[in-house]
């Protein structure tokens, strides 16, 4: 290597030898003409030496060694313009193969998130014969982009039992699907969660195999259609398709659509609910509303309400990106056993209510953000069976950690 281009690279990075270690170089040592300019290299990480332990400094180096100094140099933001049009076919072939690879190393993410719920009933009793659940969640989320217009995404969860002494516990790949666009048509197939009904999902909230279809920017219309699946045959449903509609005027967002379900488990024949919904924003208040109706008027030989409502007010909310974020929120639900298929509220006493004819009560709830991507949540519920005597109350509660 000639002593001008050792002292020229050194120069173009612009940082005194002095703020870096030894120089790791046996056949450069203290005193060498190039041992500042060696030092500075090799602390930036621009020159390497050979697996001895020796620089090198009297070898001829290819030009393809030098290109990847060069390369080295122009990521630390040196200005060795020069180099680089001397270099410049070795460069583009490095640099193709290098951008490649980057891209690559992007082309899948990982996100995680971990819950520790815990809810306590008042007189519901669970599978193991107590009035109180508690379960550590797992979930990892893999993100593949495909191209610039598809991408796939995949989860797989865990969750464990912890008041089961056997330490019960089950891992499934819940969701697959990919999504993307085809013109101005934005696609989903896979399974996936769904939720249909303002808010959480008053109507559902549960994993389907589906293919969805979605129009327009300020009045979006979607259509979808496929299966409710679960691990859980209570929950399921043989085929089912929706049609949603939904836009914005200012601070009033406004909704309505239409679910048609075959074969409904827990109600035992097919269903077919009309919905209508509005939310209006107020400063840091949000206020909701959402009709529904069934065309279910019989549960068994149980005759039951063909409608139902849903009333909502919230304040703020917790932010995970924000410590010290909160919000407060409530809601008051009067639904028919045929306005919902698969509730998705925490609790899940709206869901044992299907065959007790619906229910009617209502809920509140406050969650905080007490760090960066920990936040905490708790809620109460108060909840009647509409057709039968059949009560209860249940205090659930969460901490969410999201990386």
């Amino acid at each position: 290597m000639k002593k001008s281009l050792v002292l020229a690279m050194a120069m173009a990075l612009g940082v005194t030898a002095s703020a870096y270690a030894a120089n790791p170089f046996s056949d450069v040592p203290a005193g060498h003409w190039a041992y500042d300019s060696v030092n500075k290299l090799a602390a930036a990480d621009i020159v390497d030496g050979y697996g001895n332990g020796t620089f090198g400094g009297d070898r001829l180096m290819t030009r393809y060694e030098m290109a990847q100094i060069v390369a080295k140099a122009m990521a630390k933001g040196a200005n060795v313009d020069r180099l680089a049009a001397e270099f410049a076919d070795e460069l583009d072939s490095l640099g193709v193969r290098v951008a490649a690879l980057e891209k690559k190393s992007d082309n899948v993410k990982i996100n995680a998130q971990i819950r520790a719920m815990y809810q306590s009933y008042d007189k519901h009793t669970n599978l193991n014969g107590t009035n109180a659940t508690s379960t550590l969640r797992s979930r990892i989320w893999l993100n593949g982009q495909i191209n610039e217009d598809w991408k796939y995404v995949g989860m797989l969860q865990n969750e464990q039992d912890l008041l089961n002494d056997e330490g019960d516990e089950k891992t499934e790949f819940q969701r697959a699907f990919v999504t993307g666009r085809i013109g101005g048509v934005k696609v989903e197939a896979g399974r996936n969660n769904t939720a249909l009904g303002l808010g959480v999902g008053n109507i559902l909230s549960h994993r389907t195999d589906a293919v969805k279809l979605g129009f327009g920017k300020d009045l979006k219309v979607g259509f979808q259609y496929g299966k409710i699946s679960s691990g859980d045959n209570s929950k399921k449903a043989d085929k089912y398709m929706a049609a949603t509609l939904g836009g914005e005027i200012g601070k009033l967002g406004l909704n309505a659509g239409y679910v048609k379900a075959d074969e409904v488990v827990k109600l035992g024949q097919d269903d077919k609910i009309w919905y209508v919904g509005a939310d209006y924003k107020f400063g840091d208040f949000t206020v909701d509303a959402t009709y529904l109706k069934s065309d279910v008027d019989k549960v068994n030989t149980m005759s039951v309400d063909e409608d139902g409502y849903v009333i909502g007010l919230a304040y703020k909310g917790a932010k995970a990106a924000k410590a010290g974020t909160y919000g407060v929120y409530a809601k008051y639900y009067d639904q028919g056993a045929g306005t919902y298929i698969h509730h998705g509220m925490n609790t899940d006493l709206a869901n044992d209510f299907n065959k007790e004819g619906g229910f009617k009560g209502y809920m509140l709830g406050v969650n905080y953000a007490f760090a960066k991507n920990i936040v905490a949540a708790v809620e109460y519920s108060d909840f009647d069976a509409k057709e039968t005597d059949k009560n209860d109350k249940t205090i659930w509660s969460e901490v969410v950690f999201t990386f």
